[in-house]
């Protein structure tokens, strides 16, 4: 919330309880209150446009305007009645924030951010029905900037104001002003100086946009790594193509849990491919554009993703040489994952097996993946997590908000502990492999309360 926003929300609350509690003392003062909180209302919507969130606080400030009356008794317990009640469906709506914040990114660089919008011109797009589609592969990087690097605020979503009707799990106009987030990234900034910097491939879950992982995304980038996050078009809740134009989801999972467990199996093939086309874009430095040309390390690339893009993650390692290690964020296996195939190690971080009921084939497919990884493993669960505490949802609520989600879903510890922990876990990992330096993984887990785990035989 801005402080023009809760400066406008205390004051309707302020001006209702005074009513409720007083509501024949001060009236003429209490109709220039009024007069005034109309006022702010023009300021913030001039400075913020509108405000869903307000709806019900102007239908407050309504009610408190009126004229009071001295009706009977019951009539005076009704008002009272009335008021309170809408005293609280104007508190309501702020469970969802207008503007979340994310987390400041915790490493020693700046943040810059580009977008490349690439068609892979021998891949047909089956998500269409015309033929002559090319399948278009989205990628946002996240990079080191130099120290002196001015500009604007990277953009968190793609399609602000194209929207389709529901982004995921969310009504469009609940990213109404999603447009004044702060990524903590500068669009377009130049690279720091020195050698190529390493790459982290990063695939999103199962429709979720890339935006939903910047916080993730800019702590790593924060830390030393190009972390490059891939929206997979036609599956993710919103992408905007390469030509333009803004597309939701045009796949259908299927009713029962057979039809949806083959749909997986496809679609993780179809991920997979767009992972190894970002994977061939680095050895052709001029598809990267002037701002990162020379800047990343097609040697140095780990996969990692959450939830779907885990398995996707998963399974690009063990067919691709090219990724020296894999991390999988809560992702169920699908796919031929070859554990003996993997070229480097690999890392499950989990949610709070108990907050989210993972089910036993979950573990099994694991456990049978790392056993077989020649290289070090590592399996780390964290306690009081739930599945989507590790992308940015959990910000777009307020704290009593988080809480009655919590109480629901499961996931007390909340989206900030839950992406600190991961982000030091990730980098203590990948030091090793993309960095030539020495990474205390357990050490890092220990740094966070409730983190079990450690070294997978």
């Amino acid at each position: 919330m801005s402080p023009i926003d809760v400066a406008l929300l205390v004051s309707l609350l302020v001006l209702a309880a005074w009513r409720l509690i007083a509501p024949h003392r001060g009236r003429q003062a209490r109709a220039v209150a009024c007069v005034a909180v109309v006022l702010l209302a023009g300021v913030q919507y001039a400075a913020h446009g509108y405000t869903w969130q307000f709806l019900t606080g102007y239908l407050l400030l309504a009610a408190t305007a009126l004229p009071v009356r001295s009706p009977g008794r019951i009539g005076r317990v009704l008002g009272a009645i009335g008021l309170a009640a809408l005293m609280a469906a104007a508190l309501a709506p702020w469970a969802l924030l207008p503007t979340p914040t994310l987390p400041t990114p915790a490493g020693p660089h700046p943040v810059g951010s580009v977008t490349m919008r690439w068609v892979d011109p021998a891949r047909a797009e089956a998500a269409t029905p015309d033929p002559a589609d090319r399948r278009n592969v989205i990628v946002q990087a996240w990079y080191p900037a130099d120290a002196g690097a001015q500009g604007s605020d990277s953009p968190y979503i793609d399609g602000l104001g194209r929207l389709p009707r529901r982004v995921s799990a969310f009504p469009r106009f609940v990213f109404r002003r999603f447009g004044e987030v702060d990524t903590h990234a500068i669009q377009n900034a130049a690279v720091a100086p020195g050698a190529a910097w390493p790459v982290i491939l990063f695939s999103p879950g199962y429709g979720a946009p890339r935006a939903f992982y910047t916080g993730l995304a800019a702590d790593l980038a924060s830390r030393g790594y190009v972390v490059l996050a891939v929206d997979h078009p036609y599956e993710v809740a919103v992408t905007q193509l390469a030509d333009g134009h803004v597309v939701g989801p045009a796949q259908q999972v299927g009713q029962t849990d057979i039809e949806r467990v083959a749909y997986m199996d496809r679609q993780v093939v179809v991920r997979a491919a767009d992972l190894r086309f970002v994977l061939d874009q680095l050895a052709r430095p001029n598809q990267l554009g002037p701002i990162l040309l020379g800047h990343l390390d097609p040697n140095r690339v780990a996969a990692t993703g959450h939830s779907f893009g885990g398995a996707t993650a998963a399974l690009v390692a063990s067919e691709d040489p090219r990724i020296r290690a894999a991390a999988d964020i809560d992702g169920m296996l699908y796919g031929d994952v070859r554990g003996e195939a993997f070229q480097g190690p690999l890392l499950l971080v989990e949610s709070d097996h108990d907050g989210t009921g993972f089910r036993a084939a979950y573990v099994a497919a694991t456990q049978a993946v790392m056993s077989r990884v020649s290289a070090s493993g590592w399996r780390y669960i964290i306690g009081g997590a739930n599945h989507f505490s590790f992308t940015d949802a959990d910000r777009f609520f307020s704290p009593p908000g988080r809480w009655a989600v919590s109480r629901v879903i499961g996931g007390q510890r909340g989206g900030a502990s839950t992406q600190a922990a991961t982000a030091d876990i990730l980098d203590a990992f990948l030091r090793a492999p993309l960095k030539g330096e020495r990474g205390d993984v357990a050490a890092a887990a220990a740094r966070h309360p409730d983190v079990r785990g450690g070294p997978a035989s």
